[in-house]
């Protein structure tokens, strides 16, 4: 594992966090023969819009931005999004860090943690279901595309 600090993500943070999405996703759009997906064509305003108002966390390696994650608490349940890490340092543990700090942030406010990814996004699934997420439902989005939606019990 990596030597990275995890910490909020401020305003500052916006332009640096637009360019690691759009990065991390190029691999996503690749799988997928899509690069029309959202976090492709998010734009800065939209971005910053969206960073303001939900949970997001960091993970920062000397000066620079290695990974993201976003979550709103809706109900009883922490709704995980984007969680991203630079191409370059995947599979050094970044992920596993801002998933568990990103669940940390709503310990005793939620009963449970949801989050989707792609049906063809197997080293997410992975990722996830490595830290207690079962498969709850699959919708298919599109002929090509379906999401897996996971989730994990709070304490568990």
């Amino acid at each position: 594992m990596v030597d990275v600090s995890i910490s909020s993500v401020r305003p500052v943070d916006v332009g640096e966090i637009l360019t690691l999405q759009r990065a991390a996703y190029v691999t996503e759009a690749q799988l997928y023969g899509d690069t029309s997906l959202p976090p492709l064509t998010q734009t800065y305003e939209e971005l910053a819009a969206e960073l303001g108002s939900d949970l997001a966390l960091k993970a920062t390696m000397g000066h620079r931005i290695v990974g993201s994650v976003r979550a709103r608490i809706k109900g009883s349940a922490l709704h995980i999004g984007r969680l991203m890490v630079a191409p370059d340092l995947q599979g050094r543990g970044i992920g596993t860090r801002l998933l568990t700090a990103v669940e940390r942030e709503a310990t005793g406010k939620v009963d449970r943690y949801m989050l989707f990814t792609g049906h063809l996004s197997h080293a997410n699934i992975r990722l996830y279901e490595r830290h207690g997420y079962t498969p709850i439902r699959r919708v298919q989005v599109t002929s090509d595309v379906a999401l897996v939606h996971l989730e994990k019990r709070a304490d568990t």
